[in-house]
């Protein structure tokens, strides 16, 4: 039997440092230009979520008819139904799609917010517990931000967490690139 080792080996990563910058480089550059216009990169998410349900829509449809029984159809054929005509709506009317989102992502923030404080209080006696309970506390105060601005928000602020998301992830790639190298 052959062993795989679960992990990459090292020299192998350190032979592809320039791989790493040249993608962080290229992240950079995405999440730049999503800073520069972040209508068209709001766009752009509820387009690429709207595409998600669109398929996951088609693919539960497919899959209503391979179950047996009424009940199970009838749950998987309404399932696909909602899917895809959300998918559908991403694509038609992206500025809606984009409101909804954007106020499901200002209630996913504030219940994450104060999830994380429960949390960090929870382990009190642990030390470093005050940071869980500041990020908590974080997370639920732009949560909050979100849902105040709501719906004026919506034509940017997923464009902006895109754009974020990008250079951060992009700066990421680069430091770790350049770590390998050393």
């Amino acid at each position: 039997m052959v062993d795989i080792p679960n992990e990459v080996l090292p020299s192998a990563m350190r032979d592809k440092w320039g791989w790493f910058v040249g993608l962080g480089i290229l992240l950079l550059i995405c999440g730049g230009i999503a800073l520069g216009n972040l209508f068209i990169a709001t766009v752009a998410s509820v387009y690429y979520v709207g595409m998600l349900m669109l398929i996951g829509g088609i693919v539960h449809l497919a899959h209503a008819f391979q179950v047996r029984g009424w009940e199970h159809i009838l749950f998987w054929v309404l399932s696909g139904l909602l899917y895809t005509l959300a998918g559908v709506l991403a694509f038609t009317n992206p500025l809606l799609a984009s409101e909804a989102l954007t106020l499901f992502l200002a209630i996913a923030l504030l219940i994450a917010g104060t999830f994380r404080v429960w949390v960090g209080r929870k382990v009190k006696p642990e030390s470093g517990w005050f940071w869980i309970v500041i990020s908590g506390v974080a997370t639920a105060i732009a949560g909050i931000a979100i849902a105040l601005g709501w719906p004026v928000n919506s034509l940017w602020v997923l464009g902006l967490f895109l754009a974020f998301d990008l250079i951060f992830q992009g700066w990421t790639q680069v430091a770790f690139g350049l770590f390998l190298r050393r």
